[in-house]
């Protein structure tokens, strides 16, 4: 048996500048593809999704190092919060 862990990381953003959903989606499709690609992992809007200024995402990565996950969710949050066009109002993080 071999350990695998699921670290889960929701975000919750503020896109204030959205005047529509077509607005909010070009933000949203640009963090999403920002984050995949660079960390390797599975993004979602899982929340808020008729919301024109409000994006809830869900961010799942895999590994083996309870440390090494925690540190690459820590490295996601501060790429969001880094991003134009949307301010990171919170986060949770959870492994498994």
């Amino acid at each position: 048996m071999f350990g695998v862990i699921v670290g889960v990381l929701r975000i919750d953003l503020a896109v204030y500048e959205s005047h529509s959903l077509k607005d909010k989606r070009r933000v949203v499709r640009s963090i999403k593809d920002r984050i995949a690609g660079r960390f390797n992992a599975s993004v979602a809007e899982v929340g808020a999704l008729d919301s024109r200024q409000r994006v809830e995402l869900g961010v799942a990565v895999v590994g083996t190092e309870t440390s090494s996950i925690h540190a690459q969710l820590d490295k996601i949050v501060e790429l969001v919060r880094r991003q134009g066009g949307a301010s990171l109002l919170d986060y949770e993080r959870e492994t498994f």
